[in-house]
């Protein structure tokens, strides 16, 4: 085997077990309440899947046609299964990170409204103590604003005084005021707090939520595409399953070619078609070889022609008389490729298959001979000995 058949196989091996994997868990998630069951089930038609894929490559040619075609639509089947189980596994592991991801969403819109009440308070209570700075203020003014009064003991006759009333009526507010601003200053302080706590919270939500990193690509693309990040992890998945299964069962079958390849086998039947079709006899020392390749525990002997199944020739004579017996009609037709009668020369009943230099040159008789005619010049089955 060479080397890049090794990794052609080792690379389906590996492709083809995630595939198994993933179909297995998806779909035991799926039947949860017989998930052992289910996981031997899938286990074993995931294995069935790949060796029908190989057996369908090597044996093409040799099955029933029905048979073949039941297992064709086998490994379809099966190649479906295993993709809705991918697309079962993908979609679990999306809406378990999505499920996080919208709880923690919920909570921080829910930290949002707190914070906004508490924001709102606090921006309250600082109109409340400006408010209540301007009382003071305008208070304190009061109190040190003059009256005259009539005093005929002072030059002029009037004197300029601060009433003794208004004076403690505006101490006594400013005393009021006070104790409210002290009211008000530690409401607000509580309303900080709590204010600072929350945004605290929202904090760490936004720098330890690890489900909103996983799912940071999957928010980009919905704000660019304007689609819902639902949608868009859907079209991701079937892309995904489209392209899994269907990969490890191609990489299967090109192992198979590859391991045909190496072994000659491919270049084998080419150059018997090419020998079946023109007549070319083989050398014994070509003939060895091939039984080297294909057979090693053949005893490496001669054998006579019939003993390998070749037919001889027709002989001259023999050709004469045919051509006697096919006609000139048929035989102009067969040399110049045209229908004799409305119909292709070569399913005239007169018509000597042996004689290929007549229709050896014409593709559509080839074809023919090769699908409902041929036989073998070139024995197939090397595995039988004739003696």
């Amino acid at each position: 085997m060479k080397f890049r058949t090794f990794l052609l196989g080792l690379s389906a091996l590996f492709v083809a077990f995630n595939a198994a994997f993933f179909s297995v868990s998806g779909l035991s998630k799926l039947f949860a309440g017989a998930s052992l069951s289910v996981i031997l089930m899938a286990s074993s038609l995931e294995l069935a899947k790949l060796i029908t894929a190989g057996y369908l490559y090597n044996y093409w040619e040799k099955i029933n046609k029905v048979f073949r075609w039941y297992l064709v639509t086998g490994v379809l089947i099966l190649v479906l299964i295993t993709s809705l189980g991918i697309y079962g596994f993908l979609t679990s592991a999306f809406q378990d990170t999505f499920n996080m991801f919208s709880a923690n969403e919920k909570q921080k819109t829910f930290l949002q409204q707190k914070e906004k009440f508490y924001a709102d308070d606090v921006a309250r209570y600082d109109e409340e103590l400006k408010r209540i700075s301007n009382n003071i203020s305008t208070l304190s003014n009061a109190k040190s604003q003059q009256i005259q009064v009539r005093d005929t003991s002072v030059v002029g006759g009037i004197r300029t005084t601060i009433s003794t009333a208004e004076l403690r009526l505006a101490q006594s507010r400013i005393n009021v005021e006070e104790d409210n601003r002290k009211g008000v200053q530690a409401k607000r302080e509580v309303a900080a707090d709590s204010l600072q706590s929350i945004q605290l919270k929202i904090l760490e939500l936004d720098t330890n939520l690890e489900a909103g990193s996983e799912l940071g690509p999957l928010q980009y693309l919905s704000g660019l595409t304007g689609y819902s990040m639902d949608r868009i992890i859907n079209w991701l998945i079937l892309i995904i399953i489209f392209v899994f299964d269907p990969l490890a069962v191609a990489l299967v079958v090109a192992f198979n070619n590859a391991l045909q390849v190496d072994r000659g086998i491919v270049d084998k039947n080419k150059v018997i078609r090419k020998r079946e079709l023109y007549d070319e006899t083989p050398d014994d020392e070509e003939l060895t070889e091939l039984q080297k390749t294909l057979l090693m525990d053949v005893e490496e002997q001669p054998l006579p022609d019939e003993a390998r199944g070749f037919k001889p020739k027709i002989s001259l004579k023999e050709e004469k008389e045919s051509l006697i017996k096919m006609g000139d009609p048929l035989v102009t037709a067969a040399k110049n490729n045209v229908a004799l009668g409305g119909k292709p020369y070569y399913l005239h009943p007169s018509f000597d298959w042996r004689i290929k230099k007549l229709w050896q040159n014409d593709p559509e008789a080839v074809r023919y001979w090769m699908k409902n005619i041929k036989k073998s010049n070139y024995p197939e089955n090397f595995t039988e000995k004739t003696y």
